[in-house]
């Protein structure tokens, strides 16, 4: 089967429900293809991290190298609005350091200001109109009232003990602190990328004639005719544009340029994969977020069944970085009933790259994926940092710390520290630079999010960010992919 459209957005995730039902409604004939399926109504509470679980139907669960001698699984969403469908509800902006330390043009935080404002209708601060949205798609909120845990209140006052600022408005763009968590959720219920921009039967904006939506559509490769992509490659169904728009996010973005013949030669060959078109930085140079878990039992009343878990969060400077590089974020509800509350404390702007590569051209193969994780003296030296202060905090909450959390003689000493973080290593599944924007040599898109040296194609997720920002990446996803609307529309 062969169809042709003027658009064809690859990935239902938060910036390609965003992009495609923009275009859409603009009357572009786009045709949306994702490789998961519709999330049914309710299956995804806000409350419940569930899909997120090995095996799971609504992730990719990638095996990961995290670190020499530390591996693990990373979730990724595998279905309309993407990982925004199954993820805990953080939805927090970059920072203006970020945009500044990218350096693109026409990328600066003020340039893309209005695009967040344009995604949100912010039901606590949409009045402050100068920084919020009000009008947008997708309802932001903070944890209030019944839906505020009772951990909530004691972690910010323990920072507020220990001298550190409020930070009452995480999406301000203003200095670090302690504060909620701003949410794409309302009263227990998720706003994922499809509910906010896709029409029935997936989400709840108005019906759109122009766009086709391909769901449980895999894509194998791009087509590729010459110095041109014309469209994407499924099985035996080929869908043709005269624009093609990769938002599968920062792992199925860089793979499918791969398996497509772009990227570094001898990754491509090593994969049996004929090479198309040389780009080096594919799959290579990205960054990811390194984390820890304190467990804690705060003896509090369990939160409402609707609440959020990651309720409030402390970002503060570990010395280097006063735009805030380091992240203890409270878990408010426990991982499994029963269990310990936690602290996650991260590295928000680690040194280390990772490494992304095919193993053969087979779209169902899981990359080879290796973080790299505390490579960098400067790394494991803020890693600590952050466990420190996940521990004061915990200290001064007056919180009973669960079995597995460091003590004293742990936290006093780098070395045992080390080890104690190395046996503990997660990810906070926050990939971005997979593709990254620039004009160096391993760039891969330019400031318009175009492929060097393809027509018709570009990408617009968090593989372009050319380092993950410092806060977690799902609104500035979503802003991608507003910006990109107007890119591809020549509106931008």
């Amino acid at each position: 089967m062969t169809d042709s459209f003027d658009v064809v957005v690859v990935g239902a995730g938060s910036a390609g429900c965003a992009l495609a039902g923009r275009l859409a409604g603009r009357g572009v004939r786009t045709a949306l293809v994702e490789a998961g399926g519709a999330v049914p109504p309710g299956d995804t509470p806000i409350a419940s991290l569930a899909a997120t679980a090995p095996g799971h139907a609504l992730n990719w669960a990638y095996p990961v190298a995290l670190a020499r001698g530390r591996e693990g699984t990373v979730p990724r969403g595998r279905a309309l609005g993407g990982s925004s469908a199954i993820n805990g509800g953080y939805f927090v902006r970059a920072v203006p350091a970020d945009f500044a330390g990218w350096a693109v043009p026409g990328w600066s935080y003020d340039d893309v200001l209005p695009y967040f404002r344009r995604l949100e209708d912010d039901l606590d601060l949409g009045s402050d109109t100068a920084r919020h949205g009000d009008r947008g798609p997708l309802r932001i909120s903070r944890p209030a009232g019944r839906l505020r845990a009772p951990a909530t209140d004691p972690f910010l006052a323990a920072c507020a003990a220990l001298g550190y600022p409020s930070e009452p408005d995480k999406n301000a763009g203003g200095p670090p602190g302690a504060g909620p968590v701003p949410t794409n959720a309302v009263d227990g219920q998720r706003v994922s990328a499809a509910v906010a921009y896709l029409p029935p039967p997936w989400g709840r904006a108005a019906p759109l004639d122009t766009l086709t939506v391909h769901s449980d559509l895999l894509v194998d490769s791009l087509v590729l005719e010459g110095g041109r992509v014309a469209g994407v490659r499924a099985g035996d169904v080929e869908l043709h544009a005269e624009e093609t728009v990769l938002a599968a996010g920062a792992v199925g973005t860089p793979a499918l340029l791969q398996r497509s013949g772009i990227g570094p030669p001898d990754t491509l060959r090593a994969a049996g994969v004929v090479v198309r078109h040389e780009l080096p930085g594919v799959g290579r140079g990205w960054s990811d977020h390194p984390s820890v878990y304190l467990p804690l039992r705060s003896g509090l009343p369990a939160p409402h069944p609707d609440a959020v878990a990651g309720q409030a969060s402390l970002n503060w400077d570990s010395g280097t970085d006063p735009a805030g590089d380091l992240e203890v974020l409270l878990f408010a509800r426990p991982f499994a009933p029963g269990g310990p509350e936690h602290l996650m404390c991260a590295l928000q702007r680690p040194d280390s790259r990772g490494t992304l590569e095919i193993v053969s051209p087979d779209p169902a193969a899981s990359p080879r994926l290796d973080y790299r994780y505390l490579r960098t003296v400067s790394d494991r030296h803020r890693m600590r940092a952050a466990v420190r202060v996940g521990a004061e905090v915990l200290r001064a909450a007056r919180w009973r710390r669960a079995e597995g959390g460091p003590d004293g003689s742990v936290l006093g000493n780098d070395t045992r520290l080390d080890e104690w973080i190395q046996a503990r290593l997660t990810t906070s599944v926050h990939l971005s630079g997979s593709a990254a924007m620039g004009n160096g040599p391993d760039a891969v898109v330019d400031a318009g999010l175009r492929v060097h040296g393809l027509s018709g194609l570009r990408v617009a997720d968090t593989s372009v960010l050319p380092t993950v920002p410092r806060r977690g990446p799902a609104a500035t996803a979503i802003m991608l992919g507003e910006r990109t609307a107007d890119l591809v529309s020549g509106q931008g």
